[in-house]
């Protein structure tokens, strides 16, 4: 009989020796409750508690990444897109996030929700789409304040998709179109424009000297044989021509007054 009563006794140790000894992970901290208050967070590694009276509740303090649901957004300038997002966070305070709030997953993923809708609200299509680095660190700012009295640290917020409407898809391929056609057309005129100012040069280059006239035609007359062409017809210019008419007027003129 004796031997029961050792074997029930050691048997109880046991139990309350296993309720009392606590282990937590290295990521981990154990947040004790001791008949209601709070004694603080232990750990890692091995610690003990009064069993029936402490009560320990483990707190993960890794990142946390979240992803934030789609959210039907309307932009300053009324246009209706679906953004959603990624959150990454962690808890900095075991404490706060066990007493001050019921469940800082749940909180942070609503707030997150909110706070993205609010601020993509306020900022329009153009915002969104070329300055998102700027919107990510405003929602960061902005869901970390919101968050920092639940021991939660918010370290990045990433917007990852924004969906237009196919409308909206139309409107802007056609407008980029518009102004690769204007921008090709700029070129073009600015070309021609540099071109002209060239010509002009070159034209007040010619006049002085009409010699150049000549041996620019003579160049061509090269070009044009290189390329093997069974018939060529190349344009004289009249000034080429008087003034052959004028050597061969004075040569006429020199043998009279010879003579």
């Amino acid at each position: 009989m004796t031997w029961i009563i050792y074997t029930v006794i050691a048997f109880v140790v046991l139990i309350l020796i296993s309720m009392a000894v606590k282990i937590v992970k290295e990521w981990e901290r154990g947040v004790i409750l001791r008949l209601g208050r709070l004694i603080g967070a232990k750990g890692p590694g091995l610690f003990i508690i009064i069993p029936f009276v402490d009560r320990m509740i483990k707190v993960d303090l890794r990142v946390v990444t979240m992803d934030v649901p789609r959210q039907d957004v309307i932009t300053k300038d009324n246009v209706t897109v679906q953004v959603d997002a990624v959150v990454y966070f962690r808890v900095v305070e075991p404490e706060s996030a066990v007493t001050k709030v019921l469940d800082y997953v749940r909180a942070t993923s609503l707030i997150s929700q909110t706070t993205l809708r609010n601020v993509l609200g306020q900022s329009e299509l153009d915002e969104l789409l070329t300055q998102r680095e700027r919107l990510n660190q405003m929602l960061q700012k902005i869901i970390d304040e919101q968050t920092d009295p639940w021991g939660v640290k918010v370290s990045i917020v990433e917007i990852k998709s924004v969906e237009l409407p196919e409308t909206m898809r139309r409107s802007m391929a056609a407008q980029a179109e518009a102004e690769r056609e204007r921008r090709a057309k700029i070129i073009h005129a600015d070309g021609e424009f540099q071109a002209s100012e060239r010509l002009a040069e070159a034209g007040a280059v010619i006049a002085k000297e009409p010699t150049t006239l000549q041996l620019r035609y003579l160049q061509t007359l090269t070009e044009i044989a290189s390329e093997k062409n069974s018939t060529i017809i190349f344009p004289i210019p009249i000034d080429l021509i008087t003034m052959f008419m004028n050597r061969g007027t004075s040569g006429q003129s020199g043998e009279k007054a010879t003579k």
